[in-house]
Order: C-alpha cells, then sequence, then structure tokens
C-alpha cells in the first residue's frame, strides 16, 4: 500500500484535532495507492476504542473502483492492532487497517482475518524520512 505525503498528513491533522479520543476514517485506495482520506466520527469518543461514524454514500465509491481501508489512531500505544481492534473487526476483516501513533508519528497497515494480525507493506511517497516503513509484527 503507498500513502502520499498529503494523505499522511490528513491522518495526522485528523488524529490530532481528534486527541485525547481516537481519530477514525476511511483511506481510499485504487490500485494499492492511497488516492485521499475521509475523516469520521469516533461515535463512541473514546481514547481507547473506536466507532467510525461516516456519511453511508462514502460506501458506494466501492461501486467506482476504490478499495476502503478503515484508518484509526492510538494515542500512545505502538500502531499495532490491540485486542479491542482484533475483537471488534466486524466489516473490516480482510480490509487493509491503517493505524497512527500520535505520540510517535508511526504509522503502520495491518489485515485481521480470523482473529490473525498480518502485517501489510507501506509505502510512503513524498516522505524523505522513510521511503518505506514495514510493520514489526512483535
Amino acid at each position: 500500500m503507498v500513502i502520499s505525503a498529503e494523505v499522511r498528513r490528513a491522518l495526522e491533522e485528523h488524529a490530532a484535532a481528534e486527541s485525547p479520543n481516537e481519530a477514525c476514517g476511511l483511506v481510499l485506495l485504487r490500485d494499492g495507492r492511497a488516492e485521499r482520506y475521509v475523516a469520521g466520527g469516533n461515535a463512541a469518543a473514546s481514547p481507547y476504542r473506536f466507532e467510525l461514524d461516516i456519511d453511508p454514500e462514502v460506501w458506494f465509491l466501492e461501486d467506482e473502483g476504490y478499495e476502503l481501508a478503515v484508518f484509526h489512531s492510538h494515542l500512545s500505544g505502538p500502531p499495532r492492532p490491540s485486542r479491542t481492534d482484533v475483537e471488534n473487526i466486524g466489516l473490516w476483516e480482510g480490509r487493509p487497517y491503517l493505524i497512527l501513533t500520535v505520540a510517535s508519528g508511526e504509522l503502520a497497515a495491518w489485515s485481521i482475518r480470523d482473529g490473525r494480525i498480518e502485517p501489510v507493506l507501506l509505502d510512503e511517497v513524498g516522505d524523505v524520512k522513510a521511503a518505506s516503513r514495514i510493520a514489526d509484527d512483535g
């Protein structure tokens, strides 16, 4: 998955604005490249979990060829799915799942299926600090 500097900046800005609660939204991918970010609301209004509240029309973008990847932030924990994330995967099972740690700026991508967490290669373009980041499956 490729994340542009513009999309990454949108993720960071939304996460900072929602702090101390988790931010959440959808990243729109086409051919594995993030084209834009659609910020959602966290109906749980919690620093420990999220319930994505987003315009239902966004779901129809799949009909236009987009793949939807869920995004949420962690305040200080690692950008790895928590037990709560795995237990509440629901509609996001098998879809790209991005997590940004607000405190460190680390961004990682995952796939969660059947309770298993697998890292997804995440390349960032336009970022001179890191040509690519690979999530540590720890």
